[in-house]
């Protein structure tokens, strides 16, 4: 998987509705043909290639012919090489009747399946031949029909009637184009490419297919951290697929060419503008051809391009003459008119800048400040770029240099923050300043220290306790995602209840990110739970001055906060929900740590395979907008993941990624979760006393920190691995600080497994069960399955086991060592069982012993016994029956 650099063929994927309509219809006895409709590149023909395919192995002989605009000037022209040679058609009666003779054969058994490409272009001649022989079944009818074009004789006679089935087909949406892709490439996806590619093709089958094989060939679209992700913004497609799209805009004619071009450099226009380029019934085929669409807006129309590759494709071939004068004129017109609407300033500062490379300096502060606020970082860059220094202020440059962060040029922006900052007057500007200074070298450089410091400097300038509670909050926002919660939590206390009681709305923002972040981690989740939402509601109420940051970022506290509260599915939800729109808003920074609080969501959840998605994109998007404080944990989320799925090699390859990386992070936001990757590539290869330690090691990091989330998962983890009678009281004590349903269930888990008593392991995965957690009730149950083997209940053992493969269904092919105990390994004990494991993943018997401080005889004893309890004799024979991937396993 991954390594293909060019596409054979482009598989028929997501068509499985339209195939079996058709498999359906064809084999009715009554069925005389099927057409497919659709608008150009929709894949039309591949469908029908398909279809013609089924026919075949229903038995039908297969004919092709497509029809042409040259082809359709000559009667029978599209068919000609259909038509048997000795026909006569100058008498059309006897004609037809040899043509039917010919293609049934002597015995009249002979059946085809006839494919016509561009039914729209065929002859009246052909047309009325093929529907004679239809009528007469000698043929069945595939026919494609491009969707908008004129009304056609030829199709309205051989579409017609109830026998005739029609196709209708669209673009695709965003599922099925994911669909599609990962099959052309043979592996996941990232979201960001997906909408990438999505969104420059929509959904057009054609023009998706062209997009992915250029960036193949450019190189832009890549393979790594298990999936495939642009590493540029855009999309490059191939030269056919610029051949198609100009072939579809030289069609217009050149009436329509000033309008197209127009709506390629200016976006939508008014009809009133439009009508200024072109007449009323150039517009109208326009917009019948698919090259336009029109918008309504109240009593306001708007006309748009159809296709965001047509605007691509115009703008490449306008010169620079025809471009300044096409922007200068859009931009007097709406200047004439009063540049009322509240956009249009954003809009005349970029037409006058395209076309003459300045623009009043009020007008581009004014527009970057608009383009702020939606969220279009690129187009405030590039208007405060063209800014004259002497007109740049505090404010101005506070704004460039927070899209420059947003952009992921953390150096860059630290440059024009470090001059904002020496020009600072005033508490409200050093505040302001300062936020965006520290988040930029907090979350973008990886520079904790140096953010505190220039935190704690700006500080001691300012006049007002009101300000110095400002960056405490921002303090504070630092310290939640550093490995020191309980302090967090105290210097968060300070945020004000509403935003507009603050002395500067963006430290209040991070501050109601990040304190739902910090509660969480202190175990106080309902409260966590309901931050977040609140959080949530006053930035959408207040977004006429909340500029940064998006608020889709709160919800990525929230999906932390519920998945330690025990509600997974919803965690689930709302991150996607997340995800969605800071994709759409092209927030890189909040995306990122989205995509890995929603990885460690679906990892509790034990959906291990989502788990390695999410963190495969959250790796590839950190080294993309270099986010390496996210970069680590992203990439240890992988390992582990990667290993629990069994793919050891993949695995060992991420640890030595994640190593180069490591040295240089900084504290982390879950505490001792940094050491699971280690942790889980032990378990993988049966080294279970190596990972328990490392495991212990761990949660005591997390326990020091206060950092009681970690913790727990790290004990959980412990138990799984065989020390669940070393950590259950802790796990007790944790549940009985920490709200929510996941804590208890956690602990109840654990003290069932030190008790080793079936019934409790029962109770346990209920309850695990109904917070999500499915792997960990997975194992629950199976550990009691085996309990209730060894005490005699056969009934009750098939039934958890039965319960536990309902569970690890859900668990994406997840591999751990309690779910290993499966009956074959029933009658081990813990130690051969660990030992068993140890051998079965490669380890020679003086490996183990030194490992388990034992000598190499007390381990060849145990392994004599496992192998005699299980049937087995060699090492190879062992790690089939523990169900584990035999790594170097010698033959005896």
């Amino acid at each position: 998987m991954g390594e293909q650099t060019g596409l054979a063929r482009w598989p028929l994927t997501e068509r499985d509705r339209e195939l079996s309509a058709f498999t359906s219809a064809w084999a009715a006895a009554g069925c005389t043909g099927a057409f497919i409709w659709g608008p150009a590149g929709v894949g039309k023909s591949r469908l029908a290639e398909e279809c013609l395919a089924q026919a075949v192995r229903q038995g039908w002989r297969p004919l092709r012919a497509t029809a042409s605009a040259a082809a359709g000037a000559v009667p029978l022209g599209a068919i000609a090489h259909l038509l048997p040679p000795e026909v006569d058609l100058t008498d059309p009666v006897k004609g037809f009747a040899q043509v039917a003779a010919a293609l049934a054969g002597p015995e009249r058994k002979r059946r085809w399946a006839v494919w016509v490409d561009d039914v729209h272009l065929l002859d009246a001649t052909s047309a009325m031949l093929l529907r004679q022989l239809m009528d007469a079944a000698v043929v069945r009818l595939i026919g494609t029909v491009r969707a908008g074009e004129p009304p056609v004789d030829a199709v309205d006679t051989l579409s017609g009637g109830d026998s005739v089935l029609r196709i209708d087909l669209t673009a695709f949406d965003r599922a099925q184009a994911r669909a599609v892709l990962e099959a052309a490439l043979g592996g996941p996806v990232g979201r960001h490419t997906l909408h990438e590619f999505h969104t420059a093709s929509g959904g057009n089958a054609l023009y998706l297919r062209e997009l992915v094989a250029g960036a193949l060939q450019s190189g832009a679209l890549r393979y790594g951290d298990d999936l495939w992700e642009l590493t540029e913004g855009r999309t490059l497609g191939t030269q056919k697929l610029t051949e198609l799209i100009q072939a579809r805009l030289n069609g217009a004619g050149p009436q329509a060419r000033p309008l197209l071009e127009l709506l390629a450099l200016c976006g939508p226009v008014s009809l009133a503008d439009a009508e200024q380029h072109c007449t009323a019934a150039v517009l109208a085929e326009l917009q019948d051809a698919g090259l336009i669409e029109s918008r309504t807006d109240r009593r306001r129309v708007t006309l748009a391009l159809s296709h965001p590759l047509y605007g691509e494709m115009l703008r490449d071939r306008i010169s620079v003459l025809r471009r300044r004068s096409l922007l200068m004129s859009q931009a007097e017109r709406t200047s004439a008119a009063g540049a009322r609407r509240r956009d249009d300033a954003l809009h005349l500062a970029v037409w006058r800048l395209a076309a003459t490379g300045s623009a009043e300096p009020a007008l581009l502060v004014q527009a970057a400040a608009l383009a702020r606020q939606a969220h279009d970082y690129q187009q405030v860059v590039t208007l405060l770029e063209a800014l004259p220094d002497r007109h740049h202020t505090t404010r101005s440059r506070l704004l460039y240099g927070e899209c420059l962060t947003e952009l992921g040029n953390w150096d860059q922006a630290e440059g024009i923050f470090a001059e904002a900052d020496a020009k600072a007057v005033g508490d409200a500007e050093i505040v302001a300043v300062t936020i965006s200074r520290t988040f930029n070298l907090f979350w973008l450089a990886g520079r904790t220290d140096e953010a505190l410091v220039v935190n704690d400097a700006a500080r001691r300038r300012l006049a007002t306790p009101a300000s110095r509670r400002a960056l405490d909050v921002n303090e504070g926002s630092m310290y939640a995602v550093s490995g020191r919660p309980t302090r967090a939590v105290t210097l968060l206390n300070a945020l004000e209840p509403d935003v507009h009681q603050a002395a500067d709305v963006t430290a209040w923002l991070l501050g109601a990110i990040f304190r739902p972040a910090a509660l969480a981690m202190v175990g106080r989740t309902a409260e966590a739970v309901a931050a977040a939402e609140a959080a949530y509601t006053t930035h959408l109420a207040s977004n006429d001055i909340a500029l940064a940051p998006h608020a889709a970022s709160h919800l990525t506290s929230l999906v932390l906060a519920l998945a330690e509260a025990g509600e997974l599915d919803r965690a689930r939800s709302t991150g996607e929900q997340a995800f969605g729109d800071l994709l759409n808003a092209r927030a890189p920074v909040p995306r990122v740590w989205t995509a890995i609080n929603l990885a460690r969501a679906e990892w509790l959840a034990g959906r291990v395979g989502d788990a390695r998605r999410w963190y495969a994109e959250a790796a590839t998007l950190a080294r993309i907008h270099r986010q390496p404080r996210a970069l680590a944990p992203a990439l240890t989320g992988l390992i582990s993941t990667t290993a629990l799925l069994g793919d050891l090699d993949a695995a060992a390859r991420i640890q030595r990624q994640r190593d180069d990386v490591r040295s240089s992070a900084q504290p982390q936001l879950f505490v001792g979760e940094e050491r699971l990757a280690d942790v889980w590539l032990h378990a993988a290869r049966g080294q279970l006393a190596q990972a328990r330690a490392i495991l212990t090691e761990a949660a005591e990091s997390a326990r020091a920190a206060g950092h009681l989330a970690s913790e727990a998962l790290l004990l959980t983890d412990l138990a799984r691995l065989g020390g669940a009678a070393g950590c259950a009281d802790r796990l007790a004590e944790l549940a009985a600080r920490c709200d929510g349903a996941f804590a208890p269930a956690r602990a109840g888990f654990a003290a069932a497994l030190a008790a080793d008593d079936p019934e409790r392991l029962v109770r346990a995965a209920g309850e695990l069960e109904a917070v999500g957690a499915h792997l960990l009730a997975a194992e629950a149950a199976t550990v009691a399955a085996e309990g209730f083997r060894r005490a005699g209940y056969p009934r009750r053992a098939a039934a958890a086991q039965q319960t536990a493969q309902g569970y690890a269904a859900g668990c994406q092919g997840a591999r751990t060592p309690l779910l290993t105990s499966t009956e074959a390994a029933a009658a081990l004990t813990p130690r051969e069982r660990e030992i068993a494991l140890l051998a079965a993943t490669g380890h020679a018997s003086k490996d183990i012993a030194e490992t388990l401080h034992l000598s190499v005889r007390t381990v060849n004893n145990h392994l004599q016994h496992a192998y005699a309890k299980l049937g087995v004799t060699t090492r190879r024979e062992l790690a089939g029956a523990l169900g584990v991937s035999p790594t170097g396993v010698r033959g005896g």
